[in-house]
């Protein structure tokens, strides 16, 4: 039976970090000596790991970020869903620039917001040009999400283009901007990943959302952050402890290590990365009629076209899915660029073994051949 090689996944191949690892394992241990429960965190979050990540962000150029907007979740999602039922009302509108990660519709839909997609071009590199914004805006618009880096294009935005969009929004005093920043440490691109934070917000309308999993290894231990003013962060605080459970103190303590070491992880990981970049990039390059595209600068994903090889019979949507059965079919594993508004895109992970992704190409190959 063949084996399926799944490029599928958001998770990376990337062994747990040994000083977050050890940072656990001693919350275990000094319990285990006592003979004592675990204790039991606050739901915001243990106060370090906030001041923790609260200093990261100051480092990163966000000057004003204080521990008591930081809040510890259990995963981003669980952030991200607790921040937009806080924000929206019934059939607020939120603008969301597309191809863009699956899950917002989802998420959006069910916290009782009306997601409107603002489509981007692959041929101008994803660019989001002030005047699309300004035109995409209305008074009903609650909130902005961006992406940054952007799952599934790995488009990375500037400070500069961060401050041209900002300068649209600040004209609308009731929106709300949202910048997923879950990526910002997998970055190839010259300068690193800009935080939203680190630029003016006269309305005190600003909000980031990461986590662990992608950047720092921590992927299946459930943790995530948020960062908000200071009234929103209290009133999503209260939310989640009247719906959840605090994050544990074992994987807080992981989380805070690798915080603490949040640059050197990231350097390695990105390391470790490069060579199976390269090989998918230059694999793509050599399939039929390849078009010239730009690298990815963050994510460790390539957003790749592949509409010259759908079945010109079949709508765009249909003929994306039938595309990727093909695939699977084949053996390979991939997303369906029509989940993040883009039919005939894949998003391909080259977070894998390299003997993996060497199997996977040579399959898509045969398959569009």
């Amino acid at each position: 039976m063949m084996e399926t090689v799944s490029l599928a996944s958001g998770y990376g191949d990337f062994a747990v970090p040994d000083v977050a690892l050890a940072a656990a394992t001693a919350v275990f241990a000094e319990a285990g000596q006592r003979h004592a429960p675990l204790a039991v965190s606050p739901a915001s979050g243990l106060p370090e790991l906030r001041e923790a990540l609260a200093q990261r962000y100051r480092q990163r150029g966000a000057a004003g970020v204080t521990a008591e907007q930081v809040l510890v979740t259990s995963g981003a999602k669980t952030g991200l869903f607790a921040l937009l039922s806080e924000m929206l009302r019934p059939g607020d509108e939120v603008v969301l620039p597309t191809p863009n990660w699956f899950g917002f519709y989802d998420l959006v839909r069910r916290a009782g917001g009306v997601l409107r997609p603002l489509p981007l071009a692959s041929a101008d590199n994803y660019a989001l040009r002030p005047e699309a914004l300004r035109a995409a805006l209305t008074p009903a618009t609650r909130l902005l999400i961006i992406s940054n880096p952007n799952n599934p294009t790995g488009r990375v935005y500037s400070r500069a283009e961060w401050a041209a969009l900002l300068a649209v929004t600040a004209e609308f005093p009731q929106l709300w901007v949202l910048s997923d920043e879950i990526y910002e440490g997998i970055s190839f691109g010259p300068e690193p990943v800009p935080t939203l934070l680190a630029l003016p917000d006269p309305h005190q309308r600003h909000v980031a959302v990461s986590g662990f999993s992608k950047s720092l290894a921590l992927a299946g231990w459930g943790v995530g952050c948020l960062v908000a003013p200071p009234e929103l962060a209290r009133a999503v605080t209260a939310r989640l402890f009247s719906t959840g459970v605090a994050v544990p103190v074992p994987v807080q303590a992981a989380a805070l290590a690798a915080t603490r070491q949040a640059e050197a992880i990231g350097a390695a990981l990105c390391a470790q990365l490069q060579p199976a970049r390269q090989l998918l990039l230059a694999g793509l390059a050599g399939l039929p009629g390849a078009p010239a595209e730009v690298a990815p600068e963050g994510t460790y994903y390539v957003f790749a076209d592949f509409t010259r090889f759908l079945d010109p019979n079949l709508p765009p949507p249909a003929a994306s899915a039938q595309l990727v059965q093909q695939l699977a079919a084949a053996g390979v594993e991939v997303v369906d660029g029509a989940t993040c508004g883009a039919p005939g895109f894949l998003r391909l992970s080259y977070a894998v073994k390299e003997g993996a992704l060497r199997l996977a190409l040579a399959r898509i190959g045969a398959v569009v051949a």
